[in-house]
């Protein structure tokens, strides 16, 4: 006697499964001229000898919403993006779109960083952090009197 068990598709199942991870448009389509993307922060780091150059993208972003923060080695970037458009015909609304996203990243670098010597830049939706290496403290030998 084989005891053989055969599981049947749940129609259900299927058409739930993934449901919660897809990303739903709600229309809009290609037609669209206000972006819903998600912001998002693309960063690169480079060390060498004196500090770390970071440059973060930062695509739609103004210079005025975006903070930088630096603690010892962690360094902070946060920007937020709103946008509205209203689309009107005469002076009927047809349509109102809002969007608002917060992005941020933290990170640690491999030394404390000298925030009286850092500077910042933005150009062209790319932020340039230049981070100088704080310098190490010397041991001091301590003679005995």
């Amino acid at each position: 006697m084989s005891n053989n068990l055969t599981r049947r598709p749940d129609p259900l199942e299927d058409f739930f499964r993934g449901f919660f991870v897809r990303p739903v448009d709600f229309g809009g389509g290609p037609t669209t001229s206000l972006s819903t993307d998600a912001p998002q922060m693309r960063v690169d780091v480079k060390e060498n000898a004196d500090g770390y150059e970071v440059h973060a993208e930062l695509p739609g972003m103004k210079k005025e919403d975006i903070h930088v923060h630096i603690d010892g080695p962690v360094v902070s970037i946060s920007a937020e993006r709103k946008q509205e458009k209203e689309i009107k015909e005469g002076e009927k609304v047809l349509r109102t779109e809002r969007y608002f996203g917060k992005v941020s990243r933290s990170f640690q670098l491999g030394q404390e960083i000298d925030e009286a010597k850092a500077s910042a830049k933005f150009n062209d939706g790319v932020l340039e952090l230049a981070l100088p290496k704080k310098a190490e403290a010397q041991a001091k030998r301590l003679t005995i009197d």
